[in-house]
């Protein structure tokens, strides 16, 4: 065996690794699993116990000789790719390839020019968490204990803590604000929401909110929709009409819905608008005196109003885009579509 060791030996020290090809097939050849080395430690079994010590010495001195060449030709195959680039014509006042810019998300956009647009009107912008608990998320909007909102087919709660939950609107941010401040308040709260619903072309459980209030002594439903008409002319252009219709909501009273009318029909009626003509973009509405008592605000000498709209509903109808997943997907052919759009 000992022979056959000094062969093997032999063999590799004779054999020149040229190239990365060579290499690899040194490594088949001797070092790998069925090589030749490998072949020599399963014979050692077959040997005798008295020798079985020093021919094991033998092979894996042959073992660390091997795996010494391969490490000698990787260093030398590697100085070999660094040489100076005139070596391979390589012409050094070519221009450098131009890198490809990123686009905004359209999200962002339509984000950033919502806020833009309430800076100008006074709002500054407020944040909080979310995970929220229930008395910002729920009880201090004057959601009741039977509320469907409560349930966990609506709302994403924290394991073994009915009392925590993944936010489900940005309102969670005013009561924070209104807890921590005292009017004139004036303040946006955009932010991301989760709400337990089947993803599909017009429905998300992930979305993006941005709630708006004011606070002040005499405000007034009047006020309310100037803002708001003032939100629609901007993002839209002057000819978009907007409505508002008589709904409800927990936290605030009167309430209302606010539609525009619709981009694709110009109010003529289509699928989009299902042939109203009108399209909803969010809800608004006088904030409920209760709500501000909740807050330590004094409902006799404060009033104020409330709105809240969808981010990706916004954008939507902005880009004209019918399915909702297209947000999330991180599609670059879609993202491209908004490299030259602010």
């Amino acid at each position: 065996m000992l022979e056959k060791i000094h062969t093997i030996q032999k063999e590799m020290e004779a054999f020149v690794i040229a190239n990365a090809d060579s290499l690899e097939k040194f490594k088949l050849e001797f070092a790998s699993r069925k090589g030749k080395v490998a072949s020599l430690f399963d014979d050692l079994k077959t040997v005798h116990n008295d020798l079985k010590r020093s021919m094991g010495q033998e092979l894996n001195t042959l073992k660390q000789f091997a795996q010494s060449k391969i490490d000698e030709a990787l260093v030398s195959l590697e100085n070999e790719t660094t040489v100076s680039p005139t070596a391979h014509n390589i012409d050094l006042s070519l221009p450098v390839p131009a890198g490809q810019l990123g686009a905004r998300h359209p999200l962002s956009m339509v984000r950033e020019r919502m806020i833009e647009i309430f800076s100008r009107l006074g709002f500054n912008l407020g944040e909080g968490p979310e995970i929220e608990d229930d008395w910002h998320n729920f009880t201090a909007l004057n959601f009741p204990e039977n509320h469907p909102a409560r349930e966990m087919q609506d709302t994403f709660f924290v394991e073994r803590n009915p009392d925590v939950a993944l936010r489900t609107h940005t309102s969670s941010i005013q009561i924070r604000i209104m807890e921590s401040q005292q009017p004139p308040i004036k303040a946006l709260a955009p932010g991301r929401v989760f709400r337990n619903e089947a993803i599909s072309a017009r429905a998300h459980c992930v979305f993006h909110q941005l709630e708006g209030f004011y606070i002040d002594e005499n405000v007034s439903f009047l006020d309310l929709k100037q803002a708001l008409y003032h939100f629609v002319k901007e993002m839209f252009g002057q000819d978009i009409q907007i409505r508002f219709r008589p709904s409800f909501f927990p936290f605030t009273e009167p309430s209302a819905e606010i539609d525009i009318s619709c981009l694709i029909c110009k109010g003529s009626g289509c699928n989009v608008c299902k042939q109203s003509g009108w399209v909803e973009i969010g809800g608004a509405g006088m904030i409920d005196p209760e709500v501000l008592k909740n807050c330590n605000i004094d409902a006799e000498k404060y009033s104020g109003y409330a709105f809240g709209m969808g981010i990706e509903r916004i954008a939507m109808l902005k880009y004209q885009i019918k399915d909702l997943r297209l947000f999330t997907e991180n599609d670059v052919r879609f993202l491209k579509q908004f490299s030259n759009l602010g």
